[in-house]
């Protein structure tokens, strides 16, 4: 009994040293992917430097051990992967590893933590218990990640309508494209900071020599968002071919404006189905409690009765 008590104290310490090593990881991790902003970070972004932030070089030692243990050789999964950090707002130049580091901790640590449970099960339990949170503390980064992409996805496409019309007009009243993007990004800082950030970071590569065409498609890799992606290909076919860009874009957003009336129409259409299940589970229960209740009480007192 002793001896069982020792190993689940010992197996509960061990758990509590694992769990503020993993505290302290995700410290480390949100430190390097959301750094101190300071005025000389936002001259770096104006010169198209953002990804020149001095970070503490431990850290970056760290990050890149711990992640070379989940790292793969293949170049088109890191190439994925770096893509959906960079679509989850992470754009540090160590995320990948730092992801998969986080990765390695959290397969490490869950099966630690989940130790002292399983310390008095059987043997095949106890192994079941120990895959089941190896899986998860490897797989839930993961799911939390795409998480994080729809929700800036949504924070994304929120505006974007708003901000196609702006940028219609910006061009039709004469603007330059590059100019009318400067200008979409200005208006949109207090309703759509996100996709006003994406903008302007159009604006800073091309400022920095980057073509028109490469900046734009880099802006469709930062968002993956589909309008984003018709909106670049229809401006890179403009610029190619040279046809009018105003006129483009005048009939991208008759074409977006549809689009989105027509989702609007789904969603509103998927509104009674969802209504009617609501329904049938509570409350048509509750509606046939409230109307045999009575009988049903009537009946009985009879039958007590008799």
């Amino acid at each position: 009994m002793g001896g069982i008590f020792s190993s689940q104290a010992l197996a509960l310490g061990g758990g509590f040293v694992i769990l503020l090593a993993l505290i302290g990881l995700a410290y480390a991790g949100w430190t390097l992917l959301n750094p101190t902003r300071t005025a000389s970070d936002r001259l770096h972004d104006l010169q198209g430097n953002e990804n020149e932030i001095p970070i503490d070089p431990a850290l970056e030692k760290l990050a890149e051990r711990l992640g070379s243990f989940a790292e793969t050789k293949d170049q088109e999964t890191v190439d994925q992967l770096r893509a959906k950090l960079i679509q989850a707002g992470y754009r540090h130049k160590q995320a990948v590893q730092i992801f998969n580091g986080i990765r390695v901790t959290g397969a490490l640590s869950l099966p630690m933590l989940a130790l002292p449970f399983a310390a008095s099960a059987p043997l095949m339990k106890m192994a079941t218990i120990t895959m089941v949170a190896v899986a998860a503390g490897y797989y839930l980064p993961q799911m939390i990640l795409n998480s994080q992409v729809e929700a800036r996805q949504k924070l994304l496409a929120r505006p974007f309508p708003d901000a196609l019309d702006l940028l219609v007009s910006s061009v039709e009243a004469g603007l330059g494209l590059d100019s009318a993007f400067q200008r979409v990004a200005s208006e949109l800082e207090s309703i759509g900071p996100e996709l006003s950030f994406e903008f302007k970071m159009v604006n800073h590569e091309i400022n920095a020599g980057v073509s028109r065409i490469d900046a734009l498609k880099h802006l469709q890799e930062r968002t993956g968002l589909d309008q984003v992606r018709s909106l670049v290909n229809m401006l890179s076919q403009a610029e190619r071919f040279g046809t009018s860009i105003a006129r483009s874009l005048r009939i991208h957003s008759h074409v977006a404006r549809e689009r989105r009336m027509a989702e609007a129409e789904e969603k509103a259409a998927q509104v009674s189905p969802k209504l009617t299940v609501v329904m049938i589970l509570f409350l048509l229960p509750t509606l046939m409690a409230v109307l045999l209740g009575p009988a049903a009480v009537r009946i009985k007192n009879n039958l007590l009765d008799k």
